[in-house]
């Protein structure tokens, strides 16, 4: 019997549709790659329809992103007390993270971003955001003067580098006394 098709609620986003889109998109990608990946065969998985999806996200990152962001959610902010500790916990987080289907997504979004300008304009964004979010993080006080917003900015921006160095070369693993050393460095250590 085939599948029954879900129903329109109109203009609004149908909180189920929006779920089997993000759900088939997430699992095209992580089964058959970037290469394959397509608003039509993502639109085929999740028995959507293509003008449904672009209405909601515009262009293949975006979609990529909002996966993305669902995923995200699962992500622990550290808050250990101090910067290093924040730093290391993070890393340790982030990098965690990425080793499952999160790693493959970002992957996908970077290497699109290389390539098509509204891939970059839309990472762009979702970084400056991240940037922002991580300045909270690592501009808290830690029993000592706290780093001004551009330095918690500058540190946010260092770390994440790092993590997407490690997120490129395929080196995500446990690598804690790297961490340390980095964070340590950062923190004003040796």
């Amino acid at each position: 019997m085939p599948a029954l098709a879900r129903k329109s609620i109109g203009a609004q986003r149908n909180p189920e549709s929006e779920k089997a889109i993000l759900k088939a998109a997430a699992d095209l990608l992580e089964e058959e790659g970037l290469g394959k990946f397509s608003i039509e065969a993502v639109a085929r998985r999740a028995r959507a329809g293509k003008p449904t999806i672009y209405r909601w996200w515009p262009d293949k990152t975006a979609l990529l992103l909002a996966v993305y962001g669902e995923l995200k959610d699962e992500l622990v902010l550290p808050d250990t007390g101090s910067l290093e500790g924040d730093i290391v916990a993070f890393l340790g987080n982030l990098l965690g993270f990425w080793r499952g289907r999160a790693g493959a997504i970002f992957r996908s979004v970077l290497a699109e971003s290389q390539t098509d300008e509204a891939a970059r304009a839309a990472l762009t964004t979702y970084h400056a955001t991240r940037r922002q979010h991580l300045a909270a993080v690592f501009g808290r006080s830690h029993g000592g003067i706290a780093p001004t917003q551009e330095q918690a900015e500058l540190i946010a921006e260092v770390v994440v580098a790092y993590a997407f160095s490690q997120l490129l070369i395929g080196s995500i693993g446990e690598n804690e006394a790297e961490w340390r050393r980095l964070a340590r460095m950062i923190a004003g250590g040796n």
